[in-house]
């Protein structure tokens, strides 16, 4: 097998394998809570989680979680014949009122520990 080839089956198998890599949706349900009290992810306005800082953990969290909330938000939105941003405002307003103290919520741009 010539360099070329063996080179083009490894960006294939690692192509393929980093879906794979990802966090699961469990994993991130798993790690939210205590990611959100050390401060790692916030939530914020739009009904959407954010990384707080660049923690690549956070990230992956943040990814996963949000993955499942726009599925869920289309769904309610299709269901009830709404557009899907309506959904996420208040989806957003309900997490942010729900936010406990000391763990951070996004306000005009800046986190805010509540």
């Amino acid at each position: 097998m010539t360099l070329v080839a063996r080179f083009s089956v490894f960006a294939l198998t690692l192509c393929l394998a980093l879906p794979a890599m990802a966090m699961s949706l469990d994993a991130a349900k798993n790690a939210l809570e205590s990611a959100k009290s050390q401060g790692l992810v916030g939530e914020t306005p739009t009904g959407y989680l954010a990384s707080v800082n660049s923690d690549p953990k956070a990230q992956e969290i943040v990814s996963a979680i949000n993955d499942a909330r726009r599925e869920a938000y289309n769904k309610i939105a299709e269901k009830h014949g709404i557009a899907v941003t309506k959904v996420e405002t208040v989806a957003g307003q309900k997490a942010v009122e729900k936010t406990p103290s000391g763990q951070y919520i996004k306000v005009d741009e800046h986190w805010i520990k509540k």
